[in-house]
């Protein structure tokens, strides 16, 4: 088996050189000669040809069996490409490097990467949510962030991004979208997922939108099972389908088709839309003139293999139009089974040649025809670099949203005589809490841990009476922020005693949980982060002590009392 020819250069050169100078789209290259595209199809075998179709899954937190497991398979079936899930990026660097020593052709090297490298990896940076960019009215700022997470992904050896979140929020319930999404609003949700996208394919990443066509209204998640979306083809079409309209022509990528029953636009009972060719095909490509790259969302999720198991999905994706079956059941039953199709006629050798054809082209675009090793000197530096962290910072001060107590900002240690910092939720004090105890010395830190007692609670509202000012602070500490907090019924209504004119509330939440406390609505002051994270909490206290101005505004509707668009901008 030939191996490829690595050639050493610094990867973060590799990166610099690539942002600096964007390329030609990808979907404007594909009806260019492309000599390295012809010549290594004309060597490949049918069942090399059929491995290109699928990319496997991969950790770094595994252990060696399971590392060394991939790469047999990788070796054995030929396959196109790696999809690296949790783990560390020396680790990963290493792995990525043996797993391309393996392949005849190089493999594509892919990760969901919404907010960055941080969504799957430790030790690297973790850029805002998409709900929390939503909130920001500078689109160049998200344009830049999708450069950086260009430039640390092709640091990494990486050419695709899973990203952006084209979905677009209109169900508060959404148990799988919800803070990945950029809100409720599509014209908001398009500009934002534009920005994200242009930004990292001009830093030369592949991206991909997903969820075609469309997974934000749904209250299943199609990792359990096959959610259906009851609208009209009108509906769909205007609403849902409309930042992938834009983003198409804006010259986008690749595509990631999800797993839901859409009867209006395929009646078929069951069917979900990756194995739906009316959808696929007929809608994606032949209407909306999508051209790049379409990838399936993982095969293995319940949404596809309940109504379609034992490998006969993978051979329906494939029929549907897909071009790339992303984290098959099981890719060597599915190769035979898609042979096996082709006999029968279900598929052909044509179907197959043109999706491997495109699939080179992305290679070639990716630069994979001088593909180089991932260099591992300084790497963990490369990917936590001075201006990334900046970014981060901007990012969320430029998202934090004032809805009410513009007059209140900036706070000054001697505009009352007794401030109380009140944290709910977080068992130790915060950043945020610390930052304004820093300016505001005689300020006293109250903190009111989930598991507090009804006993506790008594005692520090008793205590409270004494204060001219609270701010009060509500965090959610779980790693996903879901659209309702975890708290308890007595915790809640503990909070409702607190929002009143003598408090300032700042929510380090999804903003969604805002409709789930009663009473909150009361507060003198208002902020809303999106998100609990050290650059949430920086901003919010700087915002408080007239550091930065307001300038985020509401990516989505609460309730009756705070929607979509509100935002006090401070000038």
């Amino acid at each position: 088996m030939k191996k490829p020819i690595f050639t050493l250069l610094g990867g973060l050169l590799v990166s610099l050189t690539a942002i600096a100078q964007s390329p030609v789209p990808f979907v404007k290259t594909l009806n260019n000669p492309n000599r390295w595209v012809d010549s290594v199809f004309k060597k490949m075998s049918r069942q090399e040809k059929i491995g290109q179709l699928f990319m496997i899954r991969a950790h770094t937190d595994l252990g060696q069996k399971y590392a060394d497991s991939v790469g047999l398979v990788i070796k054995k079936e030929h396959l196109g490409g790696v999809v690296f899930f949790k783990g560390g990026p020396v680790r990963q660097a290493n792995l990525s490097n043996h797993y391309q020593s393996l392949a005849k052709i190089p493999l594509m090297v892919a990760m969901d990467g919404e907010w960055g490298l941080g969504m799957r990896l430790d030790s690297t940076t973790s850029f805002p949510y998409q709900m929390t960019l939503g909130a920001i009215q500078n689109e160049t700022l998200i344009y830049k962030m999708g450069q950086q997470v260009a430039k640390d992904f092709k640091r990494l050896g990486m050419q695709i991004n899973f990203a952006p979140v084209m979905d677009i929020n209109n169900n508060p319930r959404n148990p799988v979208i919800g803070f990945r999404s950029f809100g409720d609003n599509k014209y908001n949700v398009a500009k934002k997922s534009i920005a994200y996208m242009n930004g990292m394919q001009d830093g030369g990443l592949l991206t991909t939108a997903k969820h075609f066509p469309g997974h934000g209204d749904t209250d299943v998640d199609s990792h359990y099972d096959l959610p259906q979306l009851p609208f009209s083809t009108g509906r769909l079409d205007s609403l849902e389908m409309y930042p992938f309209k834009q983003a198409i022509a804006e010259n986008l990528s690749g595509v990631m088709v999800a797993h839901m029953n859409i009867p209006a636009l395929d009646n078929t009972p069951n069917l979900p839309s990756t194995l739906s060719k009316p959808i696929v095909t007929g809608i994606l490509k032949e209407k909306l003139g999508f051209k790049g790259l379409i990838f399936s969302d993982a095969m293995g999720m319940k949404g596809v293999v309940k109504f379609f198991p034992n490998g006969e999905a993978d051979v329906r994706g494939l029929i549907a139009g897909n071009d790339v079956l992303e984290l098959s059941e099981n890719s060597g039953r599915a190769i035979k089974l898609i042979r096996k199709s082709i006999r029968q006629k279900r598929l052909s050798w044509a179907d197959i040649d043109a999706k491997v054809k495109k699939i080179l082209a992305g290679k070639y675009w990716m630069g994979l025809a001088q593909l180089k090793p991932v260099e591992t000197a300084g790497l963990i530096a490369d990917l936590n670099s001075p201006a990334a962290q900046q970014l981060n910072q901007e990012l969320t001060d430029a998202s934090i949203t004032l809805l009410k107590g513009e007059q209140l900002i900036p706070l000054r240690n001697d505009f009352v005589r007794k401030t109380a910092i009140i944290t709910v939720g977080v068992k130790q004090p915060s950043a945020f809490a610390n930052a304004i105890k820093k300016e505001m010395p005689n300020a006293t830190i109250f903190i009111i841990p989930k598991d507090v007692s009804v006993k506790e609670m008594e005692a520090v509202k008793a205590e409270l009476k004494k204060f001219d000012l609270n701010l009060l602070a509500i965090y959610d500490t779980r790693s996903r922020p879901a659209a309702t907090l975890d708290y308890s019924a007595d915790l809640n209504l503990f909070i409702a005693t607190l929002t009143n004119k003598n408090t300032i509330t700042t929510v380090f939440a999804n903003p969604y949980t805002v409709a789930g406390l009663p009473g909150i609505e009361a507060s003198k002051g208002l902020i809303i982060t999106y998100q609990n994270s050290e650059g949430t909490e920086a901003s919010a206290a700087k915002l408080l002590l007239g550091k930065i101005k307001a300038k985020g505004k509401l990516p989505v509707t609460i309730n009756g009392f705070f929607k979509y668009g509100d935002g006090i901008v401070v000038d």
